[in-house]
């Protein structure tokens, strides 16, 4: 998301003073030179750290968070070098300087500390007078209402483009696993030693249940609501194996290894991937993108639904319930942090490089979903401030917004996304360590 806190202020004599600072024989400061070598080295530093302790899955996913987050600030910044509107900053990262160049009137670099981006346009909102009076014209605040439009939503586009190729990528690639068509493609017991249901019943691997006591399943979640719903019942079970049908029997346990009171028959599905040609992949994944995007909404509803939300405070002090997740929430809803996405993706990674694609079009959704949140600072929040400023135009007479009346919620919608932000840090890092 663009960046809105004001920039320094605007000195006609800072360049030059600047420039008269005393050196020798025109080279840079040696202090300054040897603090960003300082940085770069505790940089490379932590890189290798993360390599020898996570693996270089880890840091091909580090990197790959890098870049989806450099994608979403550079489509804030060419809408708004296409629109005319002057940017003075693009930096990958937040904290000080490790490395930076001036082309033109916008400084790029990287600055120490990996967890985001950002791009500076002059003139975000009525506050933001930190600048060369003589650039006005060139504002956010002074552009159309389109064009402000536009560079609002083109940090969530940027996401969108992002899950639609790398979707692409997989149908065509890899291919994608249907819920109707699957096999049995591991059998487990409670316990070594222990009797495995499945294995009483006479399943073998690639066989498919296609009934539970004439109830008929068709996906592999249908089959595991009717087991779970039996616990230590006998079932009969009509299975399919090499084209044949034939009927067995089993007892299910009374309780599956976590140790909850559902059935469990002890077996776990084996999707085969189908790949589709690239005119039909086009399609499935608009249809994928839209199936994920609805599943993203619901999930955030769901988080900040009352119940959820004290479920998640009782979680965070110690009394909640233990529970791992999947994706960008976990199974109960909790929101993940960069430490939790890291490692989960790391791990999905090295389990199945497609399936690692498909966590990576998961968060680009959700990041570009959540970033229309119409709340400040959010990107969602420029949008509506443009939207009501514009709603506000009489006789083609601009209205602009009086910024201060927004500073209360954007300061209290900053605070809410910090606290959310270190509690998930810390339930993540419990879980790294084993504790969660």
């Amino acid at each position: 998301m663009t960046d809105t806190v004001p920039p320094t202020p605007f000195r006609p004599d800072e360049h030059e003073a600047a420039s008269a600072a005393p050196t020798e024989a025109g080279k840079p400061a040696e202090s300054g030179e040897t603090t960003n070598s300082l940085r770069v080295a505790i940089l490379a530093g932590l890189l290798l750290l993360v390599a020898l302790t996570g693996g270089l899955y880890m840091v091909g996913v580090i990197v790959a968070l890098i870049i989806m987050i450099f994608l979403h600030e550079l489509g804030h910044y060419v809408t708004a070098r296409r629109s005319g509107m002057k940017v003075t900053e693009f930096f990958i990262g937040f904290g000080p300087r490790i490395w930076s160049f001036r082309r033109g009137e916008t400084e790029y670099g990287i600055k120490a500390i990996p967890a985001g981006a950002y791009v500076k346009i002059i003139g975000m909102n009525s506050l933001d007078d930190f600048h060369n009076p003589a650039d006005e014209s060139r504002t956010y605040r002074q552009a159309t209402f389109p064009r402000r439009f536009l560079v609002g939503v083109a940090g969530s586009a940027m996401h969108f483009i992002q899950a639609f190729v790398l979707l692409f990528i997989l149908l065509t690639a890899f291919g994608m696993s249907e819920d109707d068509v699957w096999n049995i493609g591991t059998i487990s017991g409670l316990d070594e030693g222990s009797t495995v249901p499945a294995a009483d019943a006479g399943l073998e691997l690639d066989d498919r249940i296609r009934a539970v006591d004439g109830t008929s399943v068709v996906t592999f979640e249908d089959l595991r609501q009717e087991i779970q719903a039996r616990p230590g019942a006998l079932v009969t079970l009509s299975v399919e194996r090499d084209g044949q049908f034939f009927e067995t029997t089993t007892v299910l346990a009374e309780t599956n290894p976590q140790g909850e009171p559902v059935g469990f028959l002890g077996i776990g599905p084996d999707h085969p991937r189908q790949t589709v040609g690239p005119i039909a992949a086009v399609g499935d994944s608009a249809e994928f993108m839209w199936e994920f995007g609805s599943g993203s909404i619901l999930a955030l509803a769901d988080f900040f639904s009352p119940g959820n939300l004290s479920e998640y405070v009782d979680r965070v002090v110690g009394n909640g319930p233990d529970r791992t997740g999947d994706l960008i929430t976990d199974a109960d809803g909790r929101l993940l942090s960069p430490v939790g996405a890291v490692r989960i993706a790391s791990d999905v990674a090295e389990d199945d490089f497609a399936n690692l694609l498909g966590f990576l079009v998961s968060i680009n959704i959700f990041v570009g979903i959540f970033n229309l949140v119409p709340l400040p600072p959010l990107d969602g929040g420029l949008l509506a401030v443009a939207t009501y400023e514009r709603l506000r135009e009489r006789g083609g007479r601009r209205h602009h917004i009086d910024y201060s009346r927004v500073l209360p919620v954007t300061a209290t919608v900053v605070v809410l996304l910090g606290v959310l932000g270190l509690s998930a840090l810390y339930l993540d890092s419990l879980d790294l360590v084993g504790v969660g």
